[in-house]
C-alpha cells in the first residue's frame, strides 16, 4: 500500500468481502473477480486483514502481513477466512449475516523497528499508528493499528501481543524479539 486507496476503491473492496462473506457462509460457490475490470490499485498485489463484528464485538479477523496477491483477491479470501477458519470463534452462520459489520484494514510493507532494550521499544512504538508485529523464533503475532482503541497503554500492548504470540506476557520485557511496523488505511461498510 502505497497510494491511498479512494472511495470507489474502498467500496468495490467492501463489496467483495460482503459478497465473499454471504456466499461463503451460504455454502454458495464465490464469485471469480474479474480483475480486468477493477481499478489498478486493486489489480496490484496487497495485503488486508478483513474484520467481522456484531454490535462492536470482535466476531472474526484474518489477514496477512505479506503481499502476495492481487488485493481484491486477498480480500475475497480474508473475508471468507474471517468467517469460517478464525479459529477464536465458531462458523459464522446465516442468521448472522444481517448484524456483521465488515471493516477492510490494507497494510503498508512491514518496517523493521531497531531498539535498545525494552524502554528504547516503548518510546519508539506509535500507538495508534502502527500495527506491530512481535516474532520469538518461529512464533510470530501482530496486532492492527486499531487494537491500540482496547490497549492504549504500550505495556499492556506488547504484553496482550506476547501472549497472542503463546509467549509470556513478560517476554518483550526479558529478551530482544524481532519488531516490525506498518500501519493500514482501514474503512468500513
Amino acid at each position: 500500500m502505497t497510494d491511498k486507496l479512494n472511495q470507489a476503491e474502498q467500496d468495490i473492496l467492501l463489496k467483495i468481502a460482503r459478497e465473499a462473506l454471504e456466499t461463503s457462509v451460504q455454502a454458495k460457490r464465490l464469485p471469480t473477480i474479474d480483475l480486468s475490470a477493477l481499478p489498478k490499485a486493486l489489480q496490484q498485489d496487497g495485503a488486508s486483514f478483513v474484520t467481522l463484528s456484531i454490535s462492536g464485538t470482535l466476531r472474526g479477523c484474518i489477514g496477512a502481513l505479506e503481499a502476495y496477491q492481487p488485493l481484491a483477491r486477498d480480500v475475497q479470501e480474508h473475508a471468507v477466512a474471517a468467517a469460517l477458519q478464525d479459529y477464536r470463534f465458531p462458523n459464522v452462520r446465516p442468521a448472522e449475516l444481517k448484524n456483521i459489520e465488515i471493516e477492510v484494514s490494507v497494510l503498508s510493507p512491514r518496517t523493521p523497528l531497531d531498539y535498545n532494550g525494552p524502554d528504547d521499544l516503548i518510546n519508539k512504538l506509535r500507538p495508534g499508528v502502527d500495527g506491530v508485529v512481535l516474532q520469538d523464533g518461529p512464533r510470530k503475532a501482530t496486532f492492527l493499528p486499531q487494537v491500540w482503541d482496547q490497549l492504549p497503554n504500550p505495556e499492556q500492548f506488547l504484553s496482550q501481543l506476547s501472549l497472542k504470540m503463546g509467549a509470556p506476557a513478560d517476554i518483550w520485557r526479558k529478551k530482544p524479539l524481532k519488531v516490525n511496523t506498518y500501519q493500514v488505511q482501514e474503512f468500513q461498510e
